[in-house]
């Protein structure tokens, strides 16, 4: 299999920057060829020394057309590289993209100007959801004087809850969400959650386990017991619009109840539980694990959706 490396972003996003950091460093200075595909040009150039000391070739793919699994196995053949890094065009659906079968794509970066991110996620939400969704590492570079990157971390975890999120500014590295900025009051010790937020929470928590650990959470949630779920477990969550009304994810975790199965799918109830950090298969590893101390029947909310894509 040919391993292919995926650059994708809105035109001057930083890709080419991060493309070129990435050639750089002495760790991509391996043995054999790679191919660099652009399907857009930039204002960022890979100078000649550059593209020599890294043994990469350039090709230009201008038009989505162009972009078939067959042009892409003629340039391998005619390239013959040890590797493949694309730096895919932000105005082409990524859900349309096609490589050949003999690729595989290693990893999948998107890179995201800050101060213009509100404009793409306000009227090109489905674009850049479809580049996000896969993405293990998400980049916000330019984010200096930028004070709201918590809800921009909350808008792209409900999309990719699995992605490593990176803020950068002129500085370096910075923390996006601060305890502070946080909907609720992480002093005490039972946190009642609204809408707002359990979905805060519940993204936060992915980050922050030790923010919750030994924590009381009490919130209202739809219950789910999927197909081979320990008989004494079950998933209270609430249904999530990440991005528009036909892009519904459901949030929850975990939890432990010792008459869940006296539950029924999609019956709501209000959740009273501490919260653990444990291993859990299904997890992959290791998450956030509740332990229920209350369940009671409750009337659904009047927002049963939690809407992260206004």
């Amino acid at each position: 299999m040919k391993p292919v490396y995926m650059i994708n972003g809105f035109l001057e996003s930083g890709k080419s920057e991060f493309i070129r950091y990435t050639l750089e460093q002495p760790y991509f200075q391996t043995r054999g060829r790679t191919l660099l595909l652009l399907c857009e040009e930039g204002e960022v150039e890979f100078g000649d020394t550059l593209l020599q000391r890294s043994r990469t070739v350039v090709e230009l793919i201008e038009e989505e057309a162009d972009f078939t699994p067959e042009n892409l196995l003629a340039l391998e053949k005619k390239h013959k590289p040890e590797r493949i890094i694309v730096e895919y065009n932000g105005m082409w659906n990524f859900k349309n993209m096609k490589l050949p079968r003999q690729w595989k794509i290693e990893q999948q970066i998107t890179t995201i100007d800050a101060s213009t991110f509100p404009m793409y996620y306000t009227n090109m939400k489905s674009l850049l959801a479809e580049m996000l969704r896969h993405s293990e590492m998400i980049i916000f570079n330019r984010c200096d004087g930028i004070r709201d990157l918590s809800s921009y971390k909350r808008n792209v975890k409900a999309i990719n809850q699995k992605a490593e999120i990176i803020f950068e500014d002129a500085n370096g590295e910075v923390n996006a969400i601060m305890e502070d900025e946080l909907p609720y009051d992480l002093k005490k010790d039972t946190l009642e959650l609204d809408n707002t937020g359990y979905g805060v929470w519940y993204l936060d928590c992915l980050d922050h386990a030790e923010r919750y650990t030994d924590k009381k959470v009490v919130f209202t949630a739809m219950v789910l017991r999927p197909q081979g779920f320990p008989e004494d477990y079950f998933v209270p969550g609430r249904m999530a619009m990440t991005c528009c009304a036909e892009d519904m994810a459901f949030l929850g975790f975990a939890c432990a109840y010792e008459k869940a199965r006296e539950l029924h799918d999609r019956d709501w109830v209000k959740v009273t539980a501490t919260v653990s950090w444990e291993y859990w298969a299904d997890y992959g590893g290791e998450g956030p694990v509740l332990h229920a101390v209350c369940v009671e029947p409750t009337k659904a909310p009047k927002k049963q959706v939690i809407d992260f894509s206004s």
